[in-house]
């Protein structure tokens, strides 16, 4: 099964710094897919109403697409790409996951630290828009988009189907951007669970060779579980990796606001390193960028 997209990448919006990082690292994406950029600035709901009355919020309206229709223009004469301007309303994370689905955007890529004042908080709405959101989540902080792309992935692997996934996207990527992608994984103790990692780690093994990929894998020991994300962290920090990829596993009997611990962890705690998260679809599934 392939998935239709329309060969753009949806960059929310609230001309902060961090909405300005994610932008020049979506650019980068862009240049190496042939992409083109919507940047989407939405009112959050109440926001016009309250500090406006009648007329006057179809000025600011106005303004802001003025503001964001020279942005378009500014990005697309330094770097080539088209780029596109909207203003919607509604619930940031709710209109961005909501216009990314049913308009079929390739990705989303967005900055995870919000601003203030009267800009959106773009960032605090990060996590919510991964777990509604059906296509990958780039989560941008800090201005490290590198003119070479993923040189290095790193690819945390568990047992579940759905991590399995993310071999085709590490495949996909790494072909693209001519990267390493590092596998970690943790051991267990369990001499069962054991021989099921080991294999699960050589069908990976198989399909990064076959893909022509260069790659090495990691295994870290089972008292550090507890401790995974940190490790993980750790690791990407001292092989200077450019990507983190990761699924949003949801947590079971949990709001479904509320994504998978490790995602969160990562998410969170990766300053310097952008986290893609997939979403997981059924078994079988692939995904053209």
């Amino acid at each position: 099964m392939n998935r239709k997209t329309n060969n753009n990448i949806l960059v929310p919006t609230d001309f902060s710094d961090v909405a300005d990082n994610a932008l020049t690292h979506a650019i980068t994406v862009a240049k190496a897919y042939n992409n083109e950029i919507t940047l989407l600035y939405i009112l959050e709901d109440g926001m016009l109403g309250g500090l406006f009355s009648g007329g006057q919020s179809d000025v600011m309206r106005d303004a802001i697409k003025a503001k964001l229709d020279a942005k378009a223009k500014e990005i697309a004469d330094s770097s080539g790409v088209k780029v596109h301007a909207r203003v919607e309303s509604g619930k940031v994370y709710k209109t961005v996951s909501k216009i990314a689905n049913e308009d079929h955007f390739d990705s989303i890529i967005m900055g995870s630290n919000g601003a203030s004042g009267l800009e959106q908080i773009v960032g605090s709405n990060a996590s919510r828009t991964i777990q509604y959101a059906e296509v990958p989540v780039v989560v941008v902080k800090q201005n490290t988009a590198k003119a070479h792309g993923y040189k290095k992935i790193v690819m945390p692997i568990d047992l579940t189907i759905e991590s399995r996934q993310k071999v085709e996207w590490a495949i996909h990527l790494g072909k693209k951007f001519h990267s390493e992608v590092h596998v970690v994984y943790t051991k267990s103790s369990d001499e069962y669970l054991q021989r099921k990692i080991e294999l699960n780690i050589n069908l990976v093994n198989h399909q990064l060779k076959d893909s022509g990929l260069q790659h090495q894998v990691f295994a870290m020991e089972d008292g550090l579980l507890d401790n995974f994300a940190n490790e993980i962290m750790n690791y990407s920090n001292t092989v200077s990796a450019d990507l983190i990829l990761v699924m949003t596993h949801t947590e079971k009997g949990i709001s479904e606001m509320i994504i998978g611990t490790l995602t969160q962890q990562l998410v969170n705690r990766s300053q310097n390193i952008p986290v893609m998260c997939i979403h997981p679809h059924e078994t079988g599934f692939t995904y053209d960028y």
